[in-house]
């Protein structure tokens, strides 16, 4: 089993940034591939960012590509997502998950084990 809690979001102005974290506790953080998913008002789940068990591969959904960088400290249990030049756009809640599967694909929310709770980003235009 593993927790997760996401915090760090919040109200920022078009063309800001905010950095999103997400703390695990439970299971070995190492064991995970870990990724970023976003959900707006009225819209599905979309994924966003994902990072590899060693952090050394990253994915990036198109749309946030250039602008949002995923990153991951084992030692911390910890995995980030620095949002640079936010677009009104990116408004929805964030959610980071925890992934323990091998093979799938970084962009299907099924293939995730454990989610957090989500945490509200609202961009301003």
């Amino acid at each position: 089993q593993v927790q997760l809690v996401e915090s760090g979001g919040g109200l920022v102005q078009a063309g800001g940034s905010l950095r999103l974290s997400c703390a695990a506790s439970g299971r070995t953080f190492s064991y995970y591939r870990m990724g970023w998913f976003r959900q707006a008002p009225g819209k599905e789940r979309e994924p966003v960012a994902a990072i590899t068990r060693s952090g050394g591969s990253t994915y990036y959904a198109d749309s946030v590509k250039g602008r949002f960088t995923i990153s991951r400290d084992n030692a911390k249990n910890t995995v980030y997502l620095q949002m640079n030049t936010l677009k009104p756009e990116d408004t929805a809640v964030y959610y980071c998950a925890a992934d323990l599967h091998y093979g799938s694909s970084w962009s299907n929310a099924r293939t995730y084990d454990y989610w957090g709770q989500g945490t509200q980003v609202t961009v301003s235009s």
